[in-house]
């Protein structure tokens, strides 16, 4: 059993959720349920060795990784029979491999949708639909140049944290223009 996720890092706060990941025997099933246990939400991600196997895989060739992150840098509570440890040491290669790269015909459709969206950036009027491609361009933007970076993606909250990692520099500016666009609506500067 691990706990993962901001109580796991320290970054929690009064609402976080606890994120926790169970190895189970193989025969029964893996799932996720969210509970609610004495005031406070708790993801439950339950694998089985076949199951966290196919999903580590899974998110390796999405590109996010995410249970991988859990299994690595959460806190180990129970570890039956060296279970747990085995399953770190397999997170933690999958996270140094780093992710697959976007084949070239993918990465030619992202480049074309971003131009894309770009233009209609600079052209839309209405601003709920400026903050709808806004958001396009920065998740595609993110996607681009984390491959290019061979870094890991994220969603959500995620999003930032991973494309800082991937080029702190680049990302930031990234994101800075995309809060810029949000609290202005002015997609020129």
């Amino acid at each position: 059993m691990i706990l993962a996720g901001s109580t796991a890092t320290g970054r929690a706060t009064a609402t976080s959720d606890l994120d926790i990941a169970v190895l189970i025997e193989d025969g029964d099933v893996t799932y996720r349920e969210t509970i609610r246990f004495e005031g406070r939400v708790v993801e439950l991600f339950v694998h089985t060795r076949t199951g966290l196997t196919e999903l580590f895989a899974a998110d390796a060739a999405a590109r996010r990784a995410t249970l991988q992150s859990i299994y690595a840098s959460g806190l180990v509570l129970v570890d039956s029979n060296g279970e747990a440890e085995r399953a770190r040491a397999l997170a933690e290669a999958d996270l140094r491999k780093g992710p697959p790269a976007l084949k070239p015909d993918a990465v030619e459709t992202k480049r074309y949708g971003l131009t894309d969206a770009l233009d209609d950036l600079a052209d839309v009027s209405d601003p709920i639909e400026r903050l709808a491609v806004a958001g396009y361009v920065v998740n595609t933007a993110a996607d681009l140049l984390s491959d290019h970076h061979q870094a890991w993606i994220g969603g959500g909250k995620w999003l930032p944290r991973r494309l800082l990692e991937a080029d702190p520099q680049r990302g930031a500016a990234l994101l800075q223009g995309h809060l810029h666009l949000c609290e202005s609506s002015d997609p020129q500067n």
